[in-house]
């Protein structure tokens, strides 16, 4: 099968034609095609969980997919062969993820039937970023009648962060650039859309109080920080995807800090799956290219300013 995989971790990915996996007991085979990319893709090949998880090489880039159940292995009862399902197949102890033709599954893994007429380069544009956004807003405590600012709201989680609050009742307040994007963050929700860049003095123009929460997915440490006399206290709350926070530095300034990390399930995934259907939630894809271009569509995607998802035609 073709696949975009990385012979040692740093190395460049690369097309390479490799055996499809044979599911086992417990176990489905889903025909890909279609592969969201995320930044996790590219921080897995350079080594972010090495030592913490055992890794085969060469290694297949890629956890979101969505395509049709090819086969199944003894035991499997959820899934038949012909259901089109989408959700995460990263798989690293056994070197496979979802820049593949063929990808293996377990009815225990964060895999779902695709929301009905959704296009297979729509499903894999969702499973984990709009997961990850979903988990952000219920851990923040989004509320009706709260300010929300979302830094990066025009990338991939971002864009359903904005959705989700909206949907909770805050007035959301969003980061983009550029007329299209800001015409974009209004239309999914924002009432204000602020240029990226310092932020707090604007803020506090618009919030004089501050706003409640702040989901910040682009800042280091220094960043955030210079949002933080923006943020109401005592009882704001701030969440970054980034690890930048010190959850107790900011207990004693009288505000909840959050370090997130994603926390799929198949059954979040039938969530969103539910809500795209009655239109509700929508995905904006930025840049659709081929399999065999996988690796300069990564390229592409580390220079920043995603304007919504990635996704791979496979």
């Amino acid at each position: 099968m073709r696949a975009v995989a990385v012979a040692e971790f740093g190395a460049v990915p690369e097309v390479m034609d490799l055996p499809a996996p044979v599911p086992g007991p417990g176990e489905f085979l889903v025909h890909l095609r279609a592969a969201g990319v995320n930044p996790f893709d590219w921080k897995v090949a350079e080594g972010l969980l090495r030592g913490a998880v055992p890794h085969a090489f060469p290694l297949i880039l890629g956890s979101d997919g969505a395509g049709t159940v090819h086969s199944v292995g003894p035991g499997v009862t959820a899934f038949r062969p012909g259901e089109r399902v989408y959700g995460q197949f990263l798989r690293l102890p056994r070197g496979l993820g979802s820049y593949a033709e063929y990808a293996l599954a377990t009815e225990e893994d964060a895999v779902a039937r695709m929301p009905e007429q959704m296009l297979f380069t729509r499903a894999a544009a969702v499973p984990t970023a709009t997961m990850t956004a979903y988990g952000l807003v219920e851990a923040a405590g989004v509320d009706t009648g709260q300010k929300v600012l979302v830094v990066g709201g025009t990338g991939g989680v971002g864009q359903s962060v904005v959705q989700f609050a909206r949907d909770r009742g805050a007035t959301v307040l969003a980061t983009a650039a550029g007329d299209r994007s800001r015409e974009w963050m209004r239309h999914l929700g924002a009432s204000e859309v602020l240029d990226p860049g310092p932020l707090a003095e604007r803020l506090l123009e618009l919030c004089p109080d501050g706003v409640h929460t702040v989901i910040d997915l682009v800042h280091g440490a220094e960043g955030v920080a210079e949002l933080l006399p923006a943020v109401h206290r005592p009882g704001g709350t701030v969440a970054s995807t980034l690890g930048a926070l010190d959850p107790e530095e900011l207990r004693g300034r009288g505000i909840t800090g959050i370090n997130y990390s994603n926390r799929g399930s198949a059954r979040l995934l039938a969530v969103l799956a539910d809500l795209i259907g009655a239109g509700r939630l929508q995905v904006h894809i930025d840049h659709e290219a081929p399999l065999e271009e996988a690796p300069s569509a990564l390229a592409r995607l580390r220079e920043g300013g995603a304007r919504g998802k990635t996704v791979l035609r496979i």
